[in-house]
């Protein structure tokens, strides 16, 4: 299937190609379960080209697997005349290589021409993390709405499909209690909540997701959270009845029937799922008030039990628990390390396991798009106990969620290449990229009446997937590759558009580097958005907020250390990223950034029109924030020393900030809607359903951006 967009260039890239057509023969000499997929990418490709696909040709392909030579998800091209073997070190590796030669046909290149070409994987874990709309953690329309979409296997053969062609090898599904949308519970059916017939469906969409994706060479794991249980059961039993909502933070009840129950769902969907790869624990929701000991020996009496009772062997993700399991709990932080890793080790010798067992770890917590150093993990600091000594049987994995924009388009290859080979020592085996507050199905963020070539939101973010996947894979994939899928999309005009949206994307990191924050709420780099602890509400970052929050990256400096350490005649060494440096850096590239795309507004491709506005925005916002901090310094040094001309200075630049922030507005609006956010759905301490009207755009933020100018007006010297 040709994935060309511009009609105009398909015509011409098919007639090109007809010059070059031939008759070609593709033999599978392996039996692999991916192999048919393969193949059947390369004909759609091949026909795609104008090349006729015959039981005999001109031109021959081969594909085969040969797991002496080459590593598990290694590939091989070889060339030789009216030849090309396509060689895997497994399934996997046969999907990725025949790909290759997918992508090469694609960018315009003859069958005759294409070149020897081998790859081999650089991390094993290359994970999604997909939470369901269904039973969600958190509880929003801004994730429900997205039902309909997954109940849809169209969505997840395409959604697939990008996996595979970006090297992703695992789907990992996310809800709180995710077994009774896949199984009716043997010798507990009280709990199911859904007729015969609605059963069937759910599981005809499961094992079609499941299938599908072992076809493609994609591991896929269920990750259920803990002491859940649905109401039906709850109320059977008269078990978890303060939880029939599923609010993730509540006590843990652990009676004998829902330790049964667990255990006895884990086995049932492993036996009827054999295309399921594995399970998943957590260690934290639904397990209120109990020690680390006695939630581990809660997981390894049920999950682990359970797994272990299927007439199967089965994968396992070990999601290593935060600090704030400890302290009054009854265990320090760096025991209950040493309490984790001892279960892990355990779980890793048994033989119901397949190894490695993946061990996760949150990358600088929810924010992990903002600075390639290792900050900190999901409760704050971390001692090291995991991987000194250095383990045998398991590997460490970070979670980099992207809890901070999902409407504007965004791709830095620099910053997660840079990202990837800073984290990936010996006892590092990947990532989980996704989100725990976005589902990337449903399209809710385009305007009704725009025109779209598109039908699901994670197509409009196809470039922060392929960048993920394809460097996770192999980190010396150059940037030639992500240029090239620009000009496929858009032509020529691609060229410019592929060093104009890296540049623009550094803003959202800028500002995550630069702006201390934790979970999930605490910064929404898309909207300067961050929790307003003290009211448990998502505000505009004022600049007063800006002044005086600190950095997450020590290599920053906030403005009130600065003015601070200027006051008292202090220098800063030229390591220390100051707020004018940070504000000369974000204007030099969002510049550059608009120079790039100046003009190419000259074609009517939707996605392109679009891409092309992401840019824009992403540009204009990082100049609001330049001249934000600008206004900000300024500020605060005539609170600190006084001079009407500081204070004059801090209304010039705060009056520049909100000009380049309506410019935002005039981009976004006749482009975006007011879109639902979940860090919306939980604040002011009230139950979710009454904020669940609230919807997010830059427009609706203007009025506190115009309140910064007078901040600055108001302002009093001598009042820090």
């Amino acid at each position: 299937m040709c994935r060309l967009r511009n009609p105009t260039l398909l015509l011409c890239f098919l007639f090109a190609q007809a010059l070059h057509a031939q008759s070609v023969v593709i033999h599978r000499a392996t039996d692999v379960l991916q192999a048919e997929y393969a193949a059947r990418r390369v004909q759609e490709a091949l026909q795609a080209n104008g090349h006729a696909v015959e039981v005999s040709g001109a031109f021959a392909i081969t594909l085969q697997v040969d797991s002496t030579q080459l590593a598990p998800e290694a590939f091989v091209l070889r060339p030789d005349r009216n030849q090309l073997e396509i060689t895997g070190g497994d399934g996997r590796g046969l999907v990725y290589g025949c790909l290759s030669l997918v992508e090469a046909l694609q960018n315009g290149m003859a069958l005759g021409d294409v070149a020897a070409h081998s790859e081999t994987a650089k991390l094993p874990f290359r994970a999604v993390k997909f939470d369901l709309p269904w039973d969600t953690y958190r509880h929003s329309y801004a994730l429900t709405q997205h039902q309909e979409t997954c109940r849809d296997l169209a969505f997840w053969e395409a959604f697939l499909d990008m996996m595979a062609e970006n090297r992703l090898n695992a789907l990992t599904v996310w809800n709180l209690h995710p077994y009774t949308f896949m199984i009716r519970p043997k010798d507990f059916p009280e709990a199911s909540p859904w007729t015969e017939v609605e059963m069937a469906d759910w599981k005809t969409l499961f094992g079609g997701i499941f299938r599908m994706a072992r076809e493609r060479g994609i591991d896929t794991y269920v990750m259920p959270f803990n002491i859940f249980v649905t109401p039906e059961f709850a109320k059977a039993h008269h078990v978890a009845m303060d939880n029939l909502e599923h609010h993730f933070f509540v006590r843990g009840d652990t009676s004998d029937i829902i330790k049964r129950y667990t255990r006895a769902c884990v086995t049932q969907l492993l036996e009827e799922y054999p295309d399921l790869t594995g399970m998943g624990l957590t260690l934290g929701e639904g397990m209120g008030g109990m020690t680390p000991q006695e939630r581990e020996d809660w997981i390894t009496e049920t999950i682990i039990a359970g797994m272990c009772d299927a007439n199967r062997t089965s994968k396992l993700i070990h999601r290593i628990p935060f600090s704030g399991n400890t302290g009054s709990l009854g265990a320090t932080t760096v025991e209950m390390e040493q309490i984790t890793r001892r279960s892990v080790e355990r779980e890793s010798q048994l033989p119901c396991i397949e190894g490695p067992v993946w061990a996760d770890l949150k990358f600088n917590w929810s924010h992990p798009l903002s600075t390639p150093k290792l900050i900190k993990v999901h409760g704050g600091k971390i001692y090291g106990t995991y991987w000194d000594p250095l383990p045998t049987d398991y590997k460490i994995t970070w979670t980099a969620r992207n809890e901070d924009f999902f409407c504007l388009r965004w791709g830095v290859p620099d910053f997660i290449r840079t990202h990837i080979r800073q984290n990936s020592p010996p006892y590092v085996g990947g990532y989980f990229i996704g989100s725990e507050t976005y589902i990337p199905a449903k399209d809710y963020f385009t305007r009704p009446g725009v025109k779209t070539n598109w039908r699901y939101a994670f197509e409009r973010q196809w470039l922060y997937y392929q960048l993920w996947g394809r460097l996770l894979y192999n980190d010396d994939t150059p940037d030639a590759v992500f240029r090239a899928a620009f000009v496929r999309r858009y032509g020529k005009p691609g060229n410019a558009l592929f060093e104009a949206s890296a540049l623009a994307g550094k803003t959202p990191l800028r500002l995550a580097a630069s702006f201390d924050c934790t979970w999930d709420f605490t910064l929404y780099s898309e909207g300067f958005m961050a929790l307003n602890q003290e009211a448990h509400r998502e505000e505009y970052i004022s600049v007063d907020w800006q002044i005086r929050q600190p950095p997450l990256d020590p290599a920053y400096v906030s403005v009130q250390a600065y003015v601070d350490t200027l006051t008292a005649g202090g220098v800063f060494s030229n390591e220390r990223v100051t707020p004018p440096q940070l504000a000369d850096d974000l204007e030099r590239d969002c510049r550059q950034a608009l120079a790039q795309v100046k003009g190419l507004n000259g074609t009517d491709n939707p996605a392109f029109v679009q891409e092309v506005a992401d840019v824009k925005a992403w540009a204009n916002l990082g100049l609001y924030f330049a001249e934000k901090l600008r206004g900000a310094v300024a500020l605060q040094t005539y609170r600190m020393q006084g001079g009407a001309k500081n204070q004059q200075t801090a209304i010039q630049h705060l009056e520049k900030a909100l000009g380049y922030w309506d410019v935002v507005i005039a981009i976004t609006r006749p482009l975006y809607q007011d879109m639902p956010l979940v860090h919306f759905s939980e604040q002011d301490n009230r139950p979710w359903q009454e904020n669940d009207h609230l919807r997010f755009h830059w427009a609706n933020l203007r009025p506190a951006v115009a309140h910064d100018v007078e901040i600055a007006r108001q302002a009093k010297a001598g009042t820090p």
